[in-house]
């Protein structure tokens, strides 16, 4: 028996059940890996509340990140043998598969060799973070040398790594905290700038701080009415991302602003970069390179041991956290 995280109905973090049950053998196209940590989402959150972009089906996993040895493979799969030490890609749905556990298994094109020199906490930390600021800032929207990027948020993991990413290509990122708290940590991780949203003008800011450009790109995990002050901060002809619902309020169009300086408003998920792999590959390999440089480097937040996967979610709820929060898994005797 190995010990599984499932939810059988929608709720709070009390309904996170941790229940011992039979292994499951790979199928075909999968592999089932030993589980050493698990890196935990807003999308989990989202999932276990039944607020999520699909509807689990009960009881169901949970999970998206995980960082292990692989123990099994199934029919079909090449490239990958017991005793190879991986990472989790986010690039399947919650709905059918799950990884908080002792074991999961998962597709193996979702499954990545962990880069020499990381560890199981900083792999379970790596891919959801980093694909999601990449897909969007390099893939999608060109971050380059000279850009500005306005982060809100920037203290969440994908926050942070748009920092870095941004650092990466040699663009000047502009990070938004809520208050002072939080503003020397953020310098710490990397950022250019930092606006403490509730203590300064964020727009005026933007503007001192591009020269009255304004930010050519915008990457915002909030949406909700926050929108029509966002747009205000952005150059002509600038993209803003929504890749998250944290004001869980609706979220106006800003026809008038969007009309007169040529804006795109564009929803986001990673889903666009790990469905598809030509872009998957590349983003792998940004990551990968910059890991190896040293300019990639996951903030861990805070770790939880399994038994505690409920605390690890009401840590996350809280937002106190500056980084990924990862849950470590005991190897069994």
């Amino acid at each position: 028996m190995v010990k599984v995280v499932r939810v059988h109905e929608a709720g709070g973090p009390e309904v996170l059940r941790i229940e011992d049950l039979p292994p499951t053998r790979p199928g075909p196209g999968e592999l089932r890996l030993r589980v050493e940590a698990i890196g935990l989402n807003r999308a989990e959150v989202l999932f276990r509340s039944g607020q999520y972009l699909e509807a689990p089906t009960y009881p169901s996993r949970i999970g998206y990140e995980a960082a292990g040895t692989v123990d099994a493979v199934g029919e079909g799969v090449d490239g990958f043998r017991p005793g190879d030490v991986v990472s989790v890609v986010p690039a399947f749905s919650m709905s059918q598969y799950g990884v908080y556990g002792e074991e999961a298994v998962v597709p193996a094109r979702a499954v990545v060799k962990t880069p020499p020199g990381i560890s199981s906490v900083q792999a379970a930390a790596l891919w959801m973070q980093y694909l999601t600021a990449y897909g969007a800032l390099i893939e999608i929207g060109g971050l380059a040398a000279g850009d500005f990027v306005l982060i809100p948020a920037a203290s969440s993991s994908v926050g942070l790594a748009a920092i870095q990413i941004a650092g990466q290509v040699g663009a000047t990122s502009i990070a938004t905290t809520r208050t002072s708290a939080k503003k020397q940590a953020l310098f710490d991780a990397g950022a250019a700038h930092v606006i403490a949203t509730q203590e300064e003008d964020l727009v005026a800011e933007v503007m001192r701080t591009t020269g009255g450009r304004g930010a050519r790109l915008v990457f915002d995990p909030v949406a909700g009415p926050w929108v029509e002050t966002l747009v205000e901060t952005m150059a002509k002809g600038g993209t803003l991302f929504l890749y998250g619902i944290l004001s869980m309020q609706p979220t106006p169009f800003p026809l008038f602003k969007a009309l007169t300086n040529g804006l795109t408003l564009r929803g986001y998920t990673l889903f666009e970069v790990t469905s598809d792999p030509a872009r998957l590959a590349r983003g792998v390999a940004f990551v990968e390179r910059g890991l190896a440089e040293g300019v990639l480097s996951p903030i861990i937040a805070r770790t939880f041991p399994l038994e505690q996967i409920a605390d690890a979610h009401r840590f996350m709820e809280s937002n106190e956290q500056i980084g990924k929060i990862v849950v470590t898994v005991p190897r069994a005797a």
